[in-house]
């Protein structure tokens, strides 16, 4: 365990991957998977959700709306940001979180390694702008970090896309019952995708309550299933 950088009770740490992740030891959980946080990242949120979901408008007009819940290091837009600048995607990425990172934290993940330098660059230049206000990094991605609880957020927008993110069940089960499945999914459009790295029975039915088909797809290292699933 890398323990070079310390921020309170944040601490960089590195995963199986050999990318890093930050632990947080108020709530005792790291932001990403301890299997690997890039490979968790593009797995669960980038191939499974964002991709998976160009694929099927292929021939449409490229471009795509993201709702995260649990924006945290920001891995998942950064990731996000360049495939879709990569496919000539226009990317309008809206982040939910409660208590933001600052941008020196975030400088400290070597996240900069994943994605070309501009886009890293022109990230961490816009970050703090970017709470509670959209701001464009380049031609095709813009970036809004909500920060507020996610029961808090809300927005007459609906959105192409949900990365559900949240710290883990057993630290934060109020992010994962009913009420607030519901209220995530009232954000997502009809055609809509939403993928999480969880797959349990109550999160299945909660949303076969709310009308949506449920798949169950391969997980991340370390998990042998997730969930997708589509309005």
């Amino acid at each position: 365990m890398n323990t070079e950088l310390q921020h309170g009770h944040l601490q960089i740490v590195t995963t199986a991957d050999g990318s890093n992740t930050i632990f947080n030891a108020q709530v005792g959980e790291n932001y990403h998977s301890r299997h690997g946080a890039l490979q968790e990242s593009k797995h669960v949120f980038i191939d499974t959700g964002l991709l998976y979901y160009l694929q099927q408008r292929a021939g449409t007009e490229a471009s795509v709306s993201v709702l995260e819940v649990g924006f945290g290091t920001g891995l998942n837009f950064l990731l996000s940001a360049d495939a879709c600048t990569q496919q000539k995607a226009a990317l309008s990425y809206t982040g939910i979180e409660a208590y933001p990172l600052g941008v020196e934290m975030i400088s400290q993940t070597g996240y900069n390694q994943y994605v070309p330098s501009a886009l890293w660059e022109s990230f961490l230049n816009i970050y703090t702008s970017s709470l509670n206000s959209s701001v464009q990094l380049n031609p095709y991605i813009s970036l809004e970090v909500a920060a507020c609880k996610l029961m808090d957020y809300d927005t007459d927008r609906q959105f192409d896309v949900i990365y559900f993110d949240a710290f883990a069940a057993i630290h934060q089960p109020e992010m994962w019952d009913d009420e607030a499945i519901a209220h995530t999914l009232k954000f997502l459009k009809p055609g809509g995708v939403f993928v999480t790295y969880a797959i349990t029975g109550n999160l299945k039915r909660s949303i076969k309550a709310l009308g949506l088909q449920v798949q169950k797809v391969p997980g991340a290292p370390g998990k042998r299933e997730m969930l997708r699933a589509l309005r």
